[in-house]
C-alpha cells in the first residue's frame, strides 16, 4: 500500500484545512486509517483514526475541532482541521493499520503498517 497525504499549509490561528490521503496498491477498506503528526524536536504523535465500521477516536486536543472521515470508494481517509491552533504545527502523516483492531494500541505508531510521508500544516497567531 502505497499512501500520499496532500492538502496541508500555511493558515492563521482560527482558520481550517482538509488533509486527504489517498492510498494505492490495494483497498485500504477494511484497514484502520489513521492521523500522526509530528512537531519540530518531537516525537510522532497520534492524532486521530477511523476504524472500518466508521468508529472514530481522537486525540483530547483535537476532539470538537478536527474530524476524520473515510471514503472507501476513493481508497481515502479525510482530515478536516477547524479552529487551527498554532500548536497544531507540525507534519502530519497518514496510515494504515493491515492487523486487527486493538483498541489498546490505537494511537501506538507500531500498530500501523503503513506510512504516507507527510503534508506540512503551519499555523500561525
Amino acid at each position: 500500500v502505497q499512501l500520499q497525504a496532500f492538502g496541508g499549509g500555511s493558515v492563521q490561528a482560527g482558520g481550517s484545512l482538509r488533509l486527504s490521503c489517498a492510498a494505492s496498491g490495494r483497498t485500504v477498506s477494511s484497514m484502520t486509517l489513521g492521523w500522526f503528526c509530528q512537531a519540530p524536536g518531537k516525537e510522532r504523535e497520534f492524532v486521530s483514526c477511523i476504524r472500518r465500521s466508521g468508529h472514530v477516536y481522537y486525540v483530547n486536543s483535537v476532539k470538537g475541532r478536527f474530524t476524520i472521515s473515510r471514503d472507501n470508494a476513493e481508497n481515502t481517509v479525510y482530515l478536516q482541521m477547524n479552529t487551527l491552533k498554532a500548536e497544531d504545527t507540525a507534519v502530519y502523516h497518514c496510515a494504515a493499520a493491515l492487523g486487527a483492531w486493538n483498541a489498546a494500541r490505537t494511537g501506538d505508531k507500531d500498530f500501523y503498517s503503513f506510512w504516507g510521508q507527510g503534508t506540512l500544516v503551519t499555523v500561525s497567531s
